[in-house]
């Protein structure tokens, strides 16, 4: 049967292409004696507040949590969104035009660009980066430009990479930091800078920030801490990682009230919103448990270092990671020739440690693999153990 060119554009997603090795490993004579440890996804085995799981549970019992949810039934969410952005950032929103519930801030990066983009309008990603913000263009019919982060630039953006003929055939630039998969803090400057170009050349600064309470040094920046947000953008908030409420899908932009209509409407002929008892959940998360992350922070700090150890100690080099989940390795030398895919799913049939390899967020993540620590450290020590073992195999 014929497909459409954008998806063919789209290629296999990274998480797909692992998800079928994991599959294919799990089922194997070989995960009998070592079964699989998941690394690959930032999905983790920390638990939210036991409060707002109440609240869900509680809530699904009320008939409207069973019925369609419109834009106008999701205001209580945006007020408490409104309300956290304030005692976040110091800043205030209008819940009814500058908040938008979301399906997950992957939702938004992938669908503003439907909003934004008219076919063949270049759009700026940073390279890596999380693979809907590419996606999201192409599925626009958008034309992709990679911004190029390197190691010894400590993986932060050079703007002087492009000319300011370069920034006028921009539309977009989706950025994000702390950043995934390189687990970068960055920095306020950084992304004050980038807004400061956008607005000059008349572009959308889309900034993915699911992350913002979860940098292990430091502190996140945030597009809403910029004096001049409004003029032209959009920032994106998930409750996936410092809630751990993932599996839930609950997210919310914060923007200029033109980009949130424009992102609105595309939302509007996709989607209906969560259910009710959700969005309660959600709420009530932000309104009372809005450092929930503080409580993460230790046990990722202590995975951080413990999986580092063990790496360092069966020969991998291992860059110090500035937020939680991840760490971002570099392939060891004996898997160096055969590239981060191969050496991936080579790993995964020798250990039964999925990691995700590099390349799967951009050409610039090659040579490299993600690792996500989401298991308890003894499963973390485990995992580097048998990596160590089948790096020895290779």
């Amino acid at each position: 049967m014929r497909t459409s060119d954008r998806l063919e554009a789209l290629g296999a997603g990274v998480f797909a292409r692992m998800d079928g090795r994991k599959q294919a490993y799990a089922a194997s004579a070989a995960a009998a004696g070592s079964p699989l440890i998941d690394l690959s996804l930032g999905s983790t085995d920390l638990q939210p507040p036991p409060a707002v799981l109440d609240v869900f549970a509680g809530a699904l019992r009320e008939p409207a949590s069973a019925a369609y949810c419109l834009q106008a039934g999701t205001l209580p969410f945006r007020e408490a969104a409104a309300a956290w952005v304030q005692r976040r950032f110091g800043v205030s929103v209008d819940p009814r035009s500058e908040v938008l519930l979301l399906v997950g801030s992957q939702e938004g990066t992938a669908h503003l660009p439907l909003a934004l983009l008219n076919p063949g309008d270049e759009a700026l990603v940073l390279d890596p980066c999380y693979p809907s913000h590419g996606g999201g263009v192409l599925l626009a019919g958008g034309r992709l430009r990679r911004l190029r982060l390197r190691a010894d630039q400590g993986w932060l953006p050079r703007w002087d990479q492009l000319s300011d003929a370069d920034w006028e055939q921009l539309r977009l630039l989706v950025f994000g930091f702390p950043h995934n998969p390189t687990a970068t803090v960055g920095a306020q400057e950084c992304l004050d800078e980038a807004l400061a170009r956008t607005r000059r050349h008349g572009l959308v600064l889309a900034h993915d920030n699911p992350y913002v309470d979860l940098a292990l040094d430091g502190e996140a920046p945030a597009l809403l801490r910029c004096p001049h947000w409004r003029e032209g953008g959009i920032e994106f908030f998930s409750l996936s990682k410092a809630w751990c409420l993932g599996g839930f899908r609950l997210a919310f932009a914060v923007g200029a009230a033109p980009l949130i209509e424009a992102l609105a409407r595309v939302k509007a002929v996709i989607d209906f919103n969560q259910s009710l008892a959700l969005q309660a959940g959600a709420a009530a998360a932000l309104r009372d448990w809005p450092d929930w992350s503080g409580r993460l922070l230790p046990i990722y700090r202590a995975r951080r270092e413990a999986m580092g150890e063990a790496l360092v100690q069966a020969g991998w080099t291992v860059p110090p990671p500035g937020m939680a989940l991840y760490h971002w390795l570099p392939l060891p030398p004996a898997l160096q020739a055969l590239g981060s895919e191969e050496a991936a799913s080579r790993l995964l049939q020798r250990s039964g440690v999925a990691l995700t390899p590099g390349v799967g967020f951009g050409p610039g993540g090659e040579g490299w693999l993600r690792l996500a620590l989401v298991r308890e450290e003894p499963v973390l020590r485990d995992a580097a153990r048998r990596l160590a073992a089948a790096i020895t195999g290779c």
